[in-house]
């Protein structure tokens, strides 16, 4: 999963190789943590957030083991 979300937001961003991407597991949840270069933030949230809630759906919807998902974006420092 974490490589579809790299190749997702990859293609997205200006600066696809700052793009790094963390995964948190936890109970019943994993949270994949995208960190990006400042200048690429608005264009993976979108328009009111339509981007990211797309990537949510696509990750959520190529799940097969059942865990929920959730996608963060951070800044890398």
């Amino acid at each position: 999963m974490k490589h579809f979300l790299d190749y997702v937001v990859r293609s997205l961003v200006d600066n696809p190789d700052d793009v790094q991407i963390t995964e948190v597991p936890g109970q019943n949840e994993r949270i994949y943590r995208v960190g990006l270069n400042p200048a690429d933030i608005g264009l993976v949230i979108g328009k009111g957030g339509r981007t990211i809630g797309s990537i949510r759906s696509l990750i959520n919807a190529a799940n097969k083991a059942g865990d929920h998902l959730a996608v963060e974006v951070v800044e890398n420092s």
